[in-house]
């Protein structure tokens, strides 16, 4: 039966090319141009990663510099310090290649079975060796791969996996990190099983109004001889009841593969949506016989997508709006690499930031943070890398959609991203071939590719047409193309520093944090909002960007600035302002704080960021106005400075709904310590922020004290972070404070326990928070 066993832990790493020079005599050359290549460097089976005299290697090997032994996943350039003789669309890195062996033992009963490697994600390239043989490169630092192992292994015996990562090319999409910095997976199966994302469930409204899931189940056959196969299928809701069953049969020829279709009745089907977002279980099962060789199950949703040219977008017959935003895949504690828990508490800020839109810009994303994103009802945007009608191009794009086709929360597919070949006659011939794949692997869902150039010759080859900023040429392209949907594929891209109110300081590489257009293309959070808002054919948009990210820096700066959370994992206002604009619980947000000592009497801008229709701001309570806010606008005030309490109140109908303070506070006095992630389990990687507190017990948003930071129990310090001008290596616990504010990473032990993180500084009482944690073995 299958087992998908994780092959995450005890890897050696090498960090840099090594030398493996061309055979130095005649027998070595002529060996290795036998299916075993390698006789000699890191992907020998017999290579000694624990460095000294070898036993039993061949008297060419060379001794070995000492490796690391690490676990997955892994970015191995994600503690480097940034240096401004480096690219700065990487985060002013150094990028260099490097080696991974992992050694591993297969028990003499799998004979027989198929057995694979899926690599989850390698930045950039990767070359696989098994046994010192060359079983797979591949060309793309985002896409997953499958490494078929079956014939190269020894049974009974120890194995040798080498990957070989290159970072010599770049994809080009800001900082890509490098290593293996998703899981890798060992998979076996009977040789009659499941292929690789072969269960495709495609659910079915029918006339009567009742479901039907049209199934495609895709099996291999790797035996030498002809199969006759069985396959049963089975249902489950929510609750894990069997609700509807079907099955088929046929051969399939020796070493082949086959796909059999059957059908379920699912009779008045609950429906996934947005708000409600229900799914069932299909299990798949295998007989040969009556011996059943594989079992296997996907999640998928039933619901309707309808698009329409004048009224947008439609699931379930209710129109839907789409507040989304787009995500670079990274972390600024972790960098490419992103832990499974995290990924879920970025769904969770998104959701609470009002957001139901997430575009996977511009590659498919991890596994972990699409099935999140299924569970909490997010309308997709799942885009592949590279806009290529090359081979691999397309089997990029069909192991996208393969591995995606049965997520309800997967509403588009985009096969590019501002491509110049948009305005070329060749990309429309590319456009073209990488659209009539995409309806061929899945016709249930429209086809995009997002466009920046007013000038695309591309509009006509696609179901939806997505726009990036192109605001002033919109009109224009409406009116060409009203038989169209639109959706705002990317906007906003507003820069803007935590906590930074003085003027934008490129010297220091800070932005003002007040919403503001930077140019005709990137407008303002407000000024984008109120466009989308007025153009009622208009899908809703995807804002740039969610989360900050490495790269696309400037000097001192290491990360863009157009998040609405920091790089560390800390709201930003625009967050805020977000929340005005897409939620619809009463709420308002005061900016600046009001610690501005020294500038008494200078005139302060004074926002107010709310979702009512009316604002009035106070200064040690005398009234400064009241004013009344148009949809998706803001209060704003010019404040002479005087320390104390400032408060604005929102009104609704004349009733108070939500109020906010920013109060003048002392100097700082203590540290405090909250958790910030809500899964507490062995393994997972926890983030805390650390505040400082005036004598008074007030957050004090200006304090930048030196901090030191130490765990105990069932978890050590993996990383720290807070300001993006900070160049000390995250992977150290002593930071220097950011705007009041500190984040802290902690990698908690998988047999579980109490983990107990302390926070000290000088001068300032020490702070320490307990956190219980499940172990992995419960």
């Amino acid at each position: 039966m299958r087992e998908k066993i994780l092959f995450d832990k005890n890897w050696y790493f090498h960090r840099g090319d090594l030398n493996t020079e061309l055979p130095p005599s005649k027998k070595l050359a002529y060996k290795s141009a036998k299916t075993q290549r390698c006789h000699m460097g890191p992907a020998f089976p017999n290579y000694n990663v624990k460095g000294g005299d070898f036993m039993g290697a061949s008297p060419l090997e060379e001794k070995l510099e000492k490796w690391d032994c690490i676990d997955l996943p892994h970015d191995y350039m994600a503690g480097d310090e940034p240096a401004p003789k480096n690219n700065e669309a990487f985060g002013f890195c150094k990028r260099e290649n490097a080696w991974y062996i992992k050694r591993f033992d297969i028990p003499a009963e799998d004979e027989g079975k198929h057995i694979t490697l899926l690599f989850d994600g390698v930045a950039s390239y990767a070359t696989v060796y098994t046994n010192g043989a060359l079983m797979k490169r591949n060309f793309c630092g985002y896409t997953p791969f499958e490494v078929d192992i079956t014939d190269m292994l020894i049974y009974g015996g120890e194995n040798s996996l080498a990957v070989y990562v290159s970072t010599n090319q770049s994809e080009g999409w800001w900082y890509e990190g490098a290593g293996l910095y998703r899981h890798v997976w060992l998979i076996k199966t009977a040789p009659v099983a499941i292929d690789l994302y072969g269960i495709w469930a495609r659910p079915e409204k029918k006339k009567d109004g009742s479901w039907q899931v049209l199934t495609e189940v895709t099996v291999r056959n790797d035996t030498q001889k002809r199969k006759n196969v069985r396959l049963m299928g089975e249902i489950l809701d929510a609750e894990g009841n069997l609700v509807a069953t079907a099955r088929t049969s046929g051969l399939i020829d020796l070493r082949d593969i086959r796909t059999f279709k059957y059908t379920f009745d699912l009779g008045n089907a609950h429906l996934w949506s947005p708000s409600s977002p229900y799914q069932y279980t299909m299990r798949a099962k295998v007989l040969c016989g009556s011996k059943e060789t594989d079992l296997s199950e996907v999640r998928f949703g039933c619901r309707t997508i309808r698009i329409d040219a004048e009224k947008g977008l439609f699931i379930n017959d209710r129109k839907e709006l789409v507040k989304g935003v787009c995500v670079h895949e990274n972390c600024g504690f972790t960098g490419k690499f992103v832990p499974d828990n995290i990924q879920r508490y970025k769904v969770q800020l998104l959701k609470e930031m009002g957001s139901n839109g997430y575009r996977t810009a511009h590659y498919p994303h991890s596994e972990a943070i699409m099935d999140a994103l299924d569970e909490n009802g997010f309308i997709v945007m799942d885009e592949t890398r590279w806009f290529e009608s090359t081979d691999e191009g397309k089997e990029q794009l069909t192991t996208l959609i393969k591995r995606d086709r049965n997520r309800p929360s997967v509403i588009f597919w985009s096969i590019g991203n501002e491509e110049p070949h948009h305005c070329t006659p060749q990309g429309v011939r590319i456009c073209r071939s990488l659209y009539a794949l995409a309806k061929k692997l899945d016709p249930s869902r429209p086809v995009l590719t997002a466009i920046t150039h007013e000038k695309s010759i591309c509009f006509d080859e696609v179901d939806v047409i997505g726009t990036n900023y192109m605001w002033k040429h919109l009109d224009n392209i409406r009116a060409k193309n009203t038989l169209k949907p639109f959706i705002s594929s990317e906007c906003g891209a507003t820069g803007t520093t935590r906590g930074w109110y003085y003027a934008d300081d490129p010297v220091q590489g800070y932005i003002h944090g007040y919403d503001h257009d930077v140019n005709s293309a990137f407008l303002s959070r407000e000024n984008t909002w109120k466009r989308i808002m007025s153009y009622p054919w208009m899908m809703g948009g995807y804002q740039w960007t969610a989360f900050e990210y490495r790269g696309e820096a400037a000097w001192p700066r290491i990360c863009s600035q157009s998040g609405a959370v920091d790089l560390y994992m800390q709201k930003k206002d625009a967050f805020y302002q977000n929340q005005s604009h897409w939620s619809e619980k009463p709420m308002i947000h005061l900016l600046p704080h009001w610690n501005h000592k020294g500038r008494e009497g200078d005139i302060i801008k004074v926002f107010a960021y709310t979702n009512q229709p009316e604002a009035e701001l106070f200064l040690n309570g005398l009234s400064l106005g009241k004013l009344q806010i148009e949809p998706y606008g803001h209060g704003e005030w010019s404040v002479p400075y005087e320390a104390g309490i400032l408060e604005v109140r929102a009104y609704k109908n004349g009733e108070l709904t939500a109020t906010d303070i920013k109060e003048t506070t002392k100097a700082a006095s203590s540290l405090k310590l909250q958790l910030e992630t809500t899964a507490i389990n062995g393994g997972d990687y926890a983030i805390f922020t650390c505040i400082a507190l005036d004598g008074d017990g007030k957050e004090v948003p200006t304090a930048c004290p030196e901090v030191t930071f130490t765990a105990e129990g069932a978890g050590y310090v993996y990383s720290t972070g807070s300001s993006v001008t900070d160049h000390k290596t995250v992977f150290c616990s002593t930071r220097k404070m950011w705007m009041g504010r500190i984040g802290v990473c902690v990698k908690l032990k998988d047999v579980g326990g109490v983990c107990t993180l302390h926070a000290f500084s000088d001068g300032l009482d020490s702070a320490s928070l307990s956190v219980e944690v499940k172990s992995i073995f419960e």
